[in-house]
């Protein structure tokens, strides 16, 4: 009897000790998990500033050199539309490529990121115009299948996106990747608006 019991216990203890290891296992999967969406919520909002700043400067360098943007006729197209033809390509391709270039560097150095907003969203406005205005030179097929010029325009929205995130963080915001910590964040936000709007101050 004795001897069953300790094949049992023996048994028993065997099928906890091989069950522990997949859970062991799963825990440090979970905390490498954890490190990792910790490091990306910690750094994810500069990398997208650096990313999205890098892009426009870049962009924009390229318009400085007539023929290497692909985006320079569609681009100065739609100006000279806008303008009713009294702003001519030669004035309006170094405007446009000033005006990324600063929006990049506002982004890259992190400063006067307000007005970079601005004038990223301003120019981004302007960037879907040619879908609305040449949609024969932006479509094979309208509006369902963009040729490359459009779907140039179309990925905008991601940069449109980008820059919202960024903006977000215009008050010091950040990113939180646990869940619980989230919910108490947004709570406590949610009573600081709710305290400015009624005594028109910061709490």
């Amino acid at each position: 009897m004795n001897e069953v019991k300790a094949e049992t216990v023996q048994s028993v203890g065997s099928m906890v000790s091989t069950t522990a290891v997949p859970t062991g296992l799963r825990w440090q999967i979970n905390l490498l998990e954890v490190r990792m969406v910790g490091w990306w919520a910690k750094n994810g909002i500069t990398l997208l500033r650096l990313s999205l700043g890098l892009v426009f400067f870049w962009f924009g360098v390229l318009k400085f050199f007539p023929g290497a943007s692909a985006a320079e006729a569609l681009a100065t197209h739609t100006i000279s539309v806008l303008t009713f033809g009294h702003v001519p390509p030669a004035v309006s391709l170094p405007v446009l490529a000033t005006w990324e270039c600063a929006i990049g560097l506002g982004l890259l150095s992190g400063r006067f990121l307000r007005l970079t907003l601005v004038l990223l969203f301003a120019q981004m406005a302007g960037t879907f115009l040619p879908l609305a205005f040449f949609p024969h030179e932006t479509f094979k097929l309208f509006p369902f299948i963009p040729n490359l010029e459009g779907q140039y325009i179309i990925k905008n929205l991601v940069l449109v996106s980008a820059g919202l995130v960024v903006g977000a963080t215009l008050r010091g915001g950040r990113l939180l990747h646990d869940g619980g910590a989230a919910d108490l964040a947004e709570a406590t936000q949610a009573r600081r608006v709710a305290f400015r709007e009624r005594y028109n101050r910061e709490p």
